[in-house]
């Protein structure tokens, strides 16, 4: 009798390691911008998918394009254009969403908006107080992405704040502006810090921080579509041609139906379609 107990409870056992093992494990590894938006299609997907366990990562949008290009991920996520030097025919784009970048101040700020040469001056740093935009007398303190951020990259290629040095093509943005590693990062220290002015996700926008019209320009939803808010990206999903699972290629073509864009439009983004 003991025996056949035993026996049974080691075949549930087998059987239940089976059933775990038989889930497909899906990597997307990337941009700190795209998983929040990433992290809400994938536990939705996985709701009514339960053969798949999808897996995201956000250490940046240049380790994205590495690991899907090198197939150490499956999905790559990058929250900027890819450089062309980044590009190859094998590596596939896929658009996800639409983003607008929301220049940032802490709301005790009474600067009403900035054009966008005022920004890149204040990012340059030939701008350094408050007083030669608008504001108060008070030192400007300006904070930007690391550089493996592909916030910072769009930020960059949009705003001009890119200049060739011996040939070499590097940032403009000042070494006196602090660092943040991540998109909630630098929020934190905008919304600390009343003589902050940062860069963010426009769909991470919140009351802890107030976002700045540029040119006049509200930065809205509405505004990134009709093409009027000039500071916006793509969201990219990447990855190598005929490499993904069939299971991944489930994922990949749901992410850009009607019920995912539906999502992305909920959490503030803009759809692709």
């Amino acid at each position: 009798m003991k025996k056949t107990v035993i026996g049974a409870m080691a075949l549930l056992g087998a059987m239940a390691v089976t059933t775990v093992s038989a889930k497909e494990t899906i990597s997307a590894v990337g941009s700190s911008s795209v998983t929040p938006l990433m992290e809400v299609f994938s536990e939705t997907y996985m709701k009514t998918n339960d053969n798949v366990f999808i897996e995201v990562q956000g250490p940046g949008s240049s380790a994205g394009v590495r690991a899907a290009k090198a197939g150490t991920a499956d999905l790559g996520m990058s929250s900027r254009a890819l450089k062309e030097d980044e590009k190859e025919p094998s590596l596939v784009e896929l658009t996800v969403a639409l983003d607008g970048i929301a220049v940032v101040v802490n709301p005790n700020n009474n600067i009403e908006g900035l054009t966008a040469d005022q920004v890149t001056a204040i990012y340059k740093g030939e701008v350094s107080n408050w007083k030669e935009v608008g504001g108060e007398d008070k030192p400007i303190v300006a904070v930007t992405r690391d550089t493996a951020s592909g916030t910072r990259g769009a930020f960059e290629d949009i705003m001009d704040l890119k200049q060739k040095i011996s040939g070499q093509t590097v940032t403009a943005i000042s070494q006196r502006a602090q660092v943040a590693n991540g998109n909630g990062a630098l929020k934190t220290m905008v919304a600390s810090n009343p003589y902050a002015i940062g860069y963010i996700s426009l769909g991470t926008v919140d009351a802890t921080v107030n976002a700045l019209p540029i040119d006049g320009v509200e930065a809205s939803v509405d505004n990134v579509k009709n093409g009027s808010y000039k500071v916006a990206r793509p969201f990219l999903v990447l990855y190598k041609e005929g490499k993904p699972s069939a299971e991944a290629q489930k994922f990949l073509d749901w992410m850009i139906d009607a019920e995912a864009q539906t999502l992305a439009e909920a959490k503030g983004y803009i759809s692709a379609q």
